[in-house]
C-alpha cells in the first residue's frame, strides 16, 4: 500500500470510528460499521456496510429513517477527514448479522467478497 493509500485508509477508519459510536448509542439495532475501497478508483469505489443485528432491527431501522442520519453522518465525518463524496447514498449499504449467518454462515469475507 502507497503511502497516500495509507493515510486515506487511516482517516477512513478514524471517520468510520466516529460514526459507529455515535450510530452505537443513536440507533437501535446498530452493531458496527466497515469500509471496502479500490484505491485505484477512490472515492468512486467506496462502499460502506452498516450492519445491524436482525433483519427486524434494519426494518425498524428504515422504517424510522435512520439510514438516511447514517448516510448524512457517514457524510459528515468523512468531511471532516477530507474525504468529500457529493452523493453518499450509492457508497451505502445496510445488512445484518442475521443475513450473514443464514446466508453465508457467518463468514463476512465470503459475503462481502461474494
Amino acid at each position: 500500500m502507497k503511502k497516500n493509500e495509507k493515510k486515506i485508509e487511516k482517516a477512513l477508519r478514524e471517520a468510520l470510528t466516529e460514526v459507529c459510536e455515535t450510530a452505537l448509542d443513536e440507533v437501535q439495532g446498530f452493531k458496527w460499521i466497515t469500509h471496502l475501497a479500490d484505491h485505484n478508483d477512490f472515492p468512486s469505489s467506496l462502499s460502506v456496510v452498516c450492519v445491524f443485528d436482525t433483519n427486524y432491527d434494519l426494518t425498524s431501522a428504515l422504517k424510522a429513517r435512520k439510514d438516511e442520519y447514517l448516510c448524512s453522518l457517514i457524510k459528515e465525518k468523512l468531511s471532516a477527514v477530507d474525504i468529500h463524496i457529493k452523493a453518499i447514498r450509492p457508497h451505502v449499504t445496510f445488512d445484518t448479522e442475521e443475513a450473514c449467518s443464514e446466508e453465508n454462515g457467518g463468514r463476512w469475507n465470503e459475503r462481502f467478497n461474494g
